[in-house]
């Protein structure tokens, strides 16, 4: 068994930190994204992943991931020169994969559910394909799958006007080899790629065995900044571990499950938790509230800010309204004017320097 994870990709929606960098590695809980699906994939005992890139976040995602021992895993990278569809990438990565089954899974997703009870179904009953699915008020927005009694799958439609039900497919799927065959049978769609769901569907009517679980716990989908703010609020609650490792001084008051790194100050400063606080940053005279990450060397100073992630190198200098709801991105630099506007709320990209009059 292996694992195919997309990681291509324009992330178009979370522009502009996605001009410099690739979306997957954007953080949730100080943790770039890609990394979850990668530790979820080698939790269920796969070891052997590909990773799709594109020519243009390619390198960033090698350097930061490189070959994935640190995870537990030995990934082999595979260039997608342009996206051109899932079922593309399945396409392009088939040398890798070979005669294995596998999962693909979506780099920018998250589920809470252990991979390992989908694998076994797969497994157990000799599927050709599996797919997770998770009920949602806005079915038009994705693709929909229409299900049997039993969870066998009769019918997918991509993104349809008049959906067959409210189950939206999550970005993990199981295919065996015959996935390849089906994807040869299909043609590209109206905007020009190669679905997915229209090669799942091939698999449907010729008459392979392709079924749905519905998902127990929670999905995000993390392309947008309030969908990964979201995100950073579920794993802050669900998967923190107090450690306050870093220099605290006596007029400091920390309280709730706070994780500060050592080697970051803390000065006359307020922390409430959940809040994650990574390496060498200096914090001074701030009120940090809960479901905050701060990526590394980030710096803040006379800011109150809260329910929100701040990007490695990130500083907040001297803003004196509180910050909610914000992405702040790599080495940005928000910093007061003398005048001050009544509300903030930011998405801000890499190498900004903003000024608040």
């Amino acid at each position: 068994m292996k694992a195919l994870i997309l990681s291509g990709g324009k992330g178009t929606r979370l522009r502009p930190l996605t001009y410099t960098g690739a979306k997957q590695l954007v953080p949730v809980a100080n943790k770039p994204i890609l990394w979850y699906g990668i530790e979820s994939i080698v939790k269920a005992g796969i070891t052997e992943i590909g990773i799709i890139i594109s020519p243009e976040t390619g390198e960033e995602i090698r350097k930061k991931t490189d070959k994935g021992k640190h995870l537990g895993a030995n990934i082999t990278y595979i260039v997608q020169e342009e996206p051109l569809g899932l079922a593309h990438a399945v396409k392009v990565a088939q040398p890798f994969l070979g005669n294995d089954p596998f999962i693909m899974y979506l780099g920018d997703n998250l589920i809470q559910d252990d991979l390992n009870l989908f694998l076994d179904k797969f497994k157990n009953k000799h599927l050709d394909g599996l797919i997770l699915l998770r009920s949602v008020p806005n079915p038009t927005a994705f693709g929909v799958a229409e299900v049997d009694e039993k969870g066998r799958v009769l019918k997918l439609v991509e993104k349809p006007k008049h959906p067959p039900s409210n189950l939206a497919l999550v970005g993990v799927y199981f295919f065996s080899t015959g996935i390849h065959e089906a994807i040869e049978n299909i043609q590209p769609s109206a905007r020009g790629e190669l679905e997915i769901t229209d090669a799942i569907q091939k698999l449907i009517d010729s008459e392979k065995i392709v079924e749905s679980v519905q998902l127990n716990g929670w999905w995000l989908d993390t392309g947008k900044k309030d969908d990964l703010l979201e995100a950073n609020r579920i794993i802050l609650d669900t998967n923190l571990t107090i450690d306050k490792a870093g220099n605290i001084d006596q007029c400091s008051k920390i309280s709730g499950r706070v994780n500060i790194k050592k080697s970051s100050k803390i000065i006359n400063s307020t922390i409430r938790g959940p809040v994650m606080i990574g390496e060498n940053c200096h914090i001074e005279n701030c009120f940090i509230g809960p479901y905050t990450s701060i990526g590394d060397q980030c710096t803040l100073i006379d800011a109150d800010i809260e329910h929100s992630v701040l990007l490695e190198g990130a500083q907040v200098l001297k803003i004196h309204q509180r910050i909610v709801d914000s992405l702040i991105g790599q080495r940005a630099k928000l910093e007061m004017a003398p005048q001050r506007p009544k509300a903030l709320r930011f998405m801000v990209g890499d190498d900004s320097h903003i000024e608040l009059v």
